[in-house]
């Protein structure tokens, strides 16, 4: 009753497309590919250090580029990818079909992530932060550090702007920017910190023609 229950909430909640409008969903991954995306994903999953036999979340994994790579480069862990996109997760499952990589992917929303308490060693999310509201920032990184076990690790990667960066081509084209970007106050290092999460840092940046790029880390704690 209570999964029934869940399911309903999922498919009546309004939702961001992954491509921030229904009709560039085609061009996502194109685009992605163009703007060189992969290799900031390999960035974050090089950062998370990971290990055979780890459960892993790809929290807003759109068409599923990082949750793939990941099981490409690590195809010892287990990998789930979550979005509230349905098109955008059948493009993901056709992807790994294609490949032939066994990921799993799952409809549903951030904030109320569907799994129990301490089921992943990682949680990653990469150019989803930046779609979230203040008070649903706080109320994602709170449902992250619930999910992860103690000693989890989250690695998030995502937009930095200041004032000569700001609205880049990507986030203008592909992200409608419904909530605050990275680097706006209150920070998303304070934002972790807020949550519960240990160790919270600033990890690393990178320069990107369109934007620069910031890398995030924070250790889940009882």
């Amino acid at each position: 009753m209570k999964e029934q229950l869940l399911e309903t909430s999922v498919e009546q909640r309004e939702f961001l497309p992954a491509a921030g409008r229904d009709w560039l969903l085609p061009f996502y991954d194109p685009f992605s590919r163009l703007l060189g995306v992969a290799a900031a994903h390999r960035q974050l999953v090089e950062q998370a250090k990971l290990q055979k036999g780890q459960s892993v979340l790809d929290v807003g994994c759109g068409t599923g580029n990082l949750t793939l790579l990941v099981k490409r480069l690590h195809p010892e862990v287990d990998i789930v990818g979550l979005d509230p996109d349905p098109s955008a997760l059948r493009r993901a499952e056709s992807k790994a079909r294609r490949r032939r990589l066994s990921v799993r992917f799952v409809r549903g929303f951030a904030d109320t992530l569907p799994d129990p308490d301490d089921s992943y060693e990682r949680v990653l999310s990469a150019f989803m932060f930046h779609h979230l509201k203040g008070d649903e920032k706080l109320s994602t990184l709170r449902e992250i550090q619930r999910v992860l076990k103690p000693g989890g690790r989250l690695h998030l990667l995502d937009f930095e702007f200041d004032g000569a960066h700001r609205h880049g081509l990507l986030t203008h084209r592909f992200h409608h920017h419904e909530g605050s970007a990275v680097g706006s106050e209150p920070s998303l290092v304070q934002h972790l910190r807020d949550a519960g999460f240990a160790a919270a840092t600033r990890v690393a940046e990178r320069r990107h023609f369109v934007s620069r790029l910031a890398y995030y880390s924070g250790v889940a704690v009882d």
